[in-house]
């Protein structure tokens, strides 16, 4: 696990009008998070929080469990789970691009599964409501129709009766 440091910065970069996380002097994080997408928090204070340290910890031990992603795609995963829980603007739910769910399993984990008219795909939640939740798309692209897709680690806030819980033998062994 890349660990956190003090040294780590949120940069607001205008020529790629994204936000970046310096990790050091040879590695950047380039998020697919616009300038205009971020609170104003991230543009006055940069520095990398104990609270996004601790976030960022705990969403990669977390996803250290499932055995489905390398070390790298965990960090990668988890850093851009930061940026969105930290220093996204809220965005407004989109959630008739979504069938419904009508099981009777609760979901009970982080990672869920979400199903548009086009494709069924993994989404990592970042922050749950009582209503609705804002997830993190994990596949490298999602079609929510037949015009529009989502990039991986976009966000997109749907109601919570929209989240499908993954209950197939290779999550099996993960536990909350």
């Amino acid at each position: 696990m890349l660990q956190a440091s003090k040294q780590w910065q949120w940069i607001t970069c205008p020529d790629k009008n994204r936000l970046l996380l310096d990790l050091n002097d040879d590695m950047q994080l380039c998020t697919p998070y616009k300038l205009r997408q971020l609170t104003d928090s991230v543009f006055k204070n940069p520095r990398f929080s104990l609270e996004d340290a601790a976030f960022y910890e705990q969403v990669y031990n977390y996803l250290d469990g499932f055995e489905l992603w390398s070390a790298a795609q965990i960090c990668q995963i988890s850093l851009n789970a930061t940026a969105v829980k930290y220093h996204l603007k809220p965005v407004l739910a989109k959630s008739w691009f979504f069938e419904e769910y009508t099981g009777t399993e609760p979901s009970v984990e982080a990672i869920v599964k979400l199903t548009s008219k086009a494709q069924s795909g993994d989404f990592l939640i970042v922050e749950h409501c009582p209503d609705a939740s804002i997830c993190l798309n994990l596949s490298e692209t999602f079609k929510l129709d037949e015009n529009l897709s989502l990039a991986q680690f976009e966000v997109i806030r749907i109601l919570n009766n929209r989240v499908h819980p993954i209950l197939n033998q290779q999550y099996q062994s993960q536990t909350a």
